[in-house]
């Protein structure tokens, strides 16, 4: 089955940028919540990471705002009957920022690196590729182990971003230092905790739909800071305005809003097995982790942090989504309950968490508030802030006992699950491990139907919310503020900010 869309390429691709053009080009500014991690699309795991990756590195495949997979980097591509070959022609004419010429072997080289190099993140979403085969210039075989329902959706994400061979052959793991795409924007600059600098890319494929000279993108972790950065002209944009300031951007006529529902959840990672540190009540009793989940009044935590523009939430993705197991609906507060599983856990008196949090304003928030509400059932939580960046890093080596932390989501239901909770997940910070959530999860990926797939997740949902390595809390919705010189963006469920069409007009 072909996936070419010639119509709709044409309308997101190149039908924009046959519209109003601007005055004159720009250094676009854009305010970040946190810094990003390394800037590798093997190793990275920020979510304002992939902000940045939007503008720098192309994938095979990207997505439309209604979540339907389109060509990128691959104009169209077909399954074999059985599932087990797809068969992706290239787009002709693309190179590198180093000048690399893109074609199928520089494909078969990012797969291979995403598989093998020892730092990758991206291993568990590309396991079911067993090898590649390259059929011509611009025409690559993908060779499956069995199918799998889950891969276009990883290759219209970090594991679909191609990096240049030759740049990542020089570099190794040091690649994030000076990476090189093909993407609208290539790397010029980066100052730790300061800036990103990216300068437009002449030889891009899609030149003609880029109206900025650079965009810079800067990490500025206080919420009320960074909307009045974009009111004083500071930056031109900001990701993530705080529920609490959208009444004052809505009220400044120079400022724009928009808004799109994600498709993750903010939640409290517990550590399990992850080092010595995993060796602790917490990690080790999963009553206490069930006590804990009892002590939060998801709503109340909604209302008093962002007045009720997010969603409660208790599973890996909304309610909203097909595939929320309806029978275990959001549970309002227990304290009594709470105290009975302390109590059976040997902790009747309660007991200390230490809860690694972001240094931003509303992760803090939250975990203050989820800190008043866990008091009430003697669980007496203290915070420790952290840049985002040390935060995952020290996640990644077990050195925590519980972090507050989310992830944006991906449009199939295994972005958000299996790298978390199979015992060699790319992402199990918490080193969990259950036999049977393994036979799911990869049982899940190779389902032919929605229906048989779901009722995996929903087997898969029940010993997630037993177990509880990761204690879910909430969805947030995602809301952009810019100003109103800036005209044609669009808004994704999945949070990028996406520069195709969008001009400056003064």
């Amino acid at each position: 089955m072909s996936y070419l869309k010639t119509a709709m390429i044409t309308a997101l691709l190149g039908a924009t940028a046959l519209g109003a053009t601007p005055g004159y080009a720009k250094d676009l500014r854009i305010g970040l919540q946190s810094d990003a991690d390394v800037l590798d699309p093997d190793q990275s795991r920020t979510f304002v990471g992939r902000i940045v990756y939007a503008s720098l590195c192309d994938k095979l495949v990207d997505i439309t705002p209604d979540l339907e997979i389109i060509p990128q980097l691959a104009t169209s591509w077909t399954s074999s009957d059985d599932g087990t070959e797809i068969t992706m022609t290239l787009r002709e004419g693309v190179v590198f920022h180093d000048g690399t010429p893109f074609n199928a072997a520089a494909v078969a080289a990012n797969i291979e690196r995403s598989q093998t190099m020892e730092e990758s993140r991206r291993k568990s979403e590309l396991s079911s590729i067993a090898g590649t085969e390259v059929t011509g210039e611009y025409e690559i075989k993908l060779l499956l182990e069995g199918p799998d329902a889950t891969l276009m959706a990883q290759l219209a994400d970090r594991a679909g971003m191609m990096v240049s061979p030759t740049a990542a052959a020089a570099a190794g793991a040091d690649f994030g230092l000076n990476p090189v795409c093909s993407g609208p924007f290539s790397f010029t600059e980066r100052v730790a905790q300061d800036k990103i600098v990216l300068t437009k890319f002449d030889d891009y494929w899609n030149a003609d739909a880029i109206n900025f000279d650079s965009v810079t993108f800067l990490p500025i972790p206080d919420t009320t800071v960074r909307l009045a950065n974009l009111q004083s002209g500071d930056i031109d944009m900001l990701e993530r305005l705080a529920a609490t300031d959208l009444a004052q951007a809505e009220a400044d006529a120079s400022i724009v809003v928009d808004r799109a529902v994600s498709l993750g959840y903010q939640g409290i990672t517990f550590n399990i097995n992850n080092g010595e540190r995993g060796d602790n009540p917490w990690g080790n009793d999963r009553r206490l982790r069930q006590a804990l989940s009892y002590a939060i009044d998801r709503e109340a935590l909604n209302q008093v942090v962002f007045e009720g523009a997010f969603a409660p939430g208790n599973q890996p993705f909304p309610s909203s989504s097909p595939w929320y197991n309806s029978d275990l609906p959001v549970e309002g507060q227990d304290l009594e309950k709470a105290r009975a599983l302390l109590a059976e856990a040997g902790f009747p008196d309660g007991l200390d968490l230490e809860v690694q949090v972001p240094n931003s304003t509303v992760p803090l928030a939250v975990m203050q508030v989820v800190q008043a509400m866990a008091g009430q059932a003697g669980i007496n939580i203290s915070l420790t802030s952290k840049e985002f960046a040390t935060l995952l890093s020290d996640q990644s080596a077990g050195n925590y006992q519980a972090s507050q932390i989310g992830w944006s989501g991906r449009i199939d239901p295994d972005g958000n699950n299996h790298q978390f909770v199979t015992t060699n997940g790319g992402i199990n910070d918490s080193k969990f491990s259950n036999a049977r959530m393994d036979e799911l999860m990869d049982a899940a990926r190779v389902g032919t139907t929605v229906e048989e797939r779901k009722a995996l997740y929903d087997e898969a949902i029940e010993i997630m919310l037993d177990d509880l390595n990761r204690v879910f809390l909430y969805h947030v919705t995602w809301i952009w503020a810019y100003s109103d010189n800036m005209k044609g963006f669009t808004p994704y469920p999945d949070g990028m900010i996406r520069l195709e069409g969008v001009t400056w007009e003064e």
